[in-house]
């Protein structure tokens, strides 16, 4: 068959507008799927945060480390506030660095014996034990009638609050230091595997998992939808607490072992360095953030390129200094903050990033300080519990115990209750 000269004129005409609808529907297709990568990336346009997952303390008990799931350390007990007398004691086959959660009358506490207990809160008479395969460093947490606890067998397990039986557990490849937070029918947690897991609170069942590259023994928040967690490796993690997709990596690079608190987005935490941040929760990285300012910031040091900006959630920091190395977890009341920082307890201000006081003990305070609105409460390494006024930082009374306190004090009804490494649990009224 033979086209004449106007025919493949237009048969190439044809052909010509074919590619180049076919060149720009594909143009489309990669710029559709461009803008598709980073909504879904960068943004919660595409997978929007579920904000009815939040943090809400539970009043009249302390249901679990820091008091309340935004790890305030906050009890406002009102009125009645313990003397420094010891009302009991409980005694186990291994240090107490757990600390104790408090519910409806009931003590829970992990040991280095490889037990968790649950004694009878006003007697200390021992109601139930469970015995995991190793060290339980983990601090249990009481919600809906069940105790998740996690071990050093790298087992993390949910109990019946009132019998001790197992309803489930769920094993990881190492040890599991950090203590779970609940919210929704979710439960999360580190483990020094590397992963941080949520899993289904009444099953068991794994929901999802986040590999962050690092151990985790920080203790999680959730708050509007977001987890928020410290690593080993010096940085702070956000992740949507729905999907565990990551939203930020603030890098501080020294190890954030201490647990977030977090009041009105924005989370509170120090690391090993001395160093204490307030990080905004609903922040993101851009694009290749942590490993571009790498560079900017080397180019601005040697003048060839303008002033880096800070890094994404960044608020401020401030520095306590080398020798205040940061290892307890802040606790908050109003307008300040309080942790151990070295051998000290130290009351800043947040507002105005000042601070206030400190009171100094013989020894590292990496117990978490309870507070109230006049006294706070926290344990030293050598081996004391303190009372110490809110208002003024000057001590109230002080119990010695027979080992270090490391182990993070619980308040309720004007009782104190704190684990020792002498292997016991106190109560002090």
């Amino acid at each position: 068959m033979v086209f004449t000269r106007e025919e493949l004129n237009r048969s190439r005409s044809i052909n010509k507008k074919r590619r180049r609808i076919i060149t720009f529907a594909s143009l489309g297709v990669i710029v559709l799927l461009a803008v598709f990568f980073v909504l879904f990336q960068f943004t919660d346009v595409i997978v929007s945060l579920s904000t009815e997952l939040q943090s809400a303390p539970q009043s009249g008990d302390w249901v679990m480390f820091r008091h309340d799931m935004a790890r305030t350390g906050n009890s406002n007990s009102g009125t009645v506030l313990p003397r420094g007398e010891i009302k009991w004691t409980f005694a186990t086959d291994g240090a107490v660095h757990s600390s104790p959660a408090v519910v409806d009358g009931v003590v829970f506490i992990g040991s280095r014996d490889s037990y968790v207990y649950a004694l009878n809160a006003d007697t200390g008479e021992k109601l139930w034990s469970f015995k995991t395969g190793s060290w339980v460093e983990s601090s249990p947490i009481v919600v809906g009638g069940l105790v998740y606890v996690g071990s050093n067998d790298g087992f993390f397990y949910a109990l019946d609050a009132k019998t001790g039986k197992e309803r489930w557990s769920f094993g990881t490849t190492y040890g599991i230091r950090s203590t779970a937070a609940v919210a929704g029918d979710i439960v999360y947690f580190g483990s020094d595997d590397y992963g941080f897991y949520a899993l289904n609170a009444q099953t068991g069942k794994m929901v999802w998992k986040y590999e962050s590259g690092t151990q985790i023994t920080s203790s999680p928040v959730i708050a509007d939808g977001v987890v928020v967690v410290g690593s080993s490796e010096g940085l702070l993690f956000t992740l949507n607490a729905k999907t565990g997709k990551a939203r930020l990596k603030y890098e501080t690079h020294s190890n954030v072992a201490s647990s977030p608190a977090v009041n009105n987005s924005t989370a509170y935490f120090s690391d090993s360095s001395g160093n204490l941040f307030a990080i905004d929760i609903r922040a993101r990285n851009w694009p290749l953030e942590n490993r571009l300012l790498v560079y900017w910031r080397a180019l601005y040091i040697y003048k060839t390129a303008p002033r880096p900006p800070s890094s994404s959630g960044w608020i401020w920091t401030y520095k306590m200094g080398s020798k205040s190395k940061l290892t307890s977890s802040p606790a908050l009341y109003a307008d300040m903050l309080y942790q151990g920082a070295g051998n000290t307890l130290m009351a800043f201000d947040v507002n105005a990033k000042k601070l206030v006081w400190t009171f100094a003990t013989k020894d590292v305070v990496s117990s978490s300080p309870a507070v109230t609105d006049k006294a706070i409460y926290v344990g030293s390494q050598d081996g004391r519990l303190y009372a110490v006024d809110r208002a003024a930082g000057a001590e109230l009374w002080d119990v010695t115990t027979g080992g270090q306190i490391t182990s993070s004090p619980a308040l309720v009804n004007g009782v104190i209750y704190v684990g020792s490494h002498d292997g016991k649990l106190y109560a002090i009224k």
